[in-house]
């Protein structure tokens, strides 16, 4: 298997993709794959941090990064990482590919520079990685979201100390 970053010709394979995983996921709106496109559209999108698992010349599974913003208690905004969706094939799940794309992806974030990643998911799934309620970095999220599935994780350590906010996710 292999992680690499996706390209534009793979657009309608990774759509295919991610709306097939989340049919069949533990938690899914079913419009998974709109978001993808939505974030591909927009400002925050990085194209590096767009990465797919492939397998003897098949995508099998996916996992997009884009630029997420925290406002500060001072009002400041801190630019960081959001992971957002992250998915395998079903037939290939529980083979350790969410792993690795979550692994890669938040290595190469942080060599491009960015402290500390959010997501919104499976707090058994993703606390395993190091991911922890923002809650308890003092951040809030505005969505209305349970503060047990909006989750943080410091890439480069005490990046968010101190760092009272709030997170707001793009709908």
């Amino acid at each position: 298997m292999v992680i690499r970053q996706a390209t534009q010709f793979e657009v309608p394979t990774i759509t295919q993709l991610v709306q097939t995983a989340f049919q069949t996921a533990q938690v899914s709106n079913g419009k998974e794959q709109d978001f993808v496109l939505r974030l591909r559209d927009s400002g925050a999108y990085l194209p590096e941090l767009e990465l797919v698992a492939e397998k003897d010349g098949q995508l099998i599974g996916h996992i997009m990064l884009t630029k997420q913003l925290i406002q500060t208690k001072s009002g400041k905004w801190q630019e960081h990482i959001l992971v957002a969706p992250l998915c395998a094939e079903l037939e290939h799940r529980n083979q350790g590919i969410g792993e690795k794309l979550l692994k890669v992806g938040l290595e190469k974030a942080k060599l491009m520079g960015y402290t500390a990643a959010f997501l919104v998911g499976n707090p058994d799934y993703y606390c395993r990685f190091g991911f922890r309620q923002t809650t308890e970095f003092g951040i809030h999220n505005t969505n209305g979201i349970p503060d047990q599935f909006v989750l943080g994780i410091e890439l480069v350590p005490n990046a968010l100390s101190c760092q009272e906010g709030t997170i707001c996710f793009a709908e």
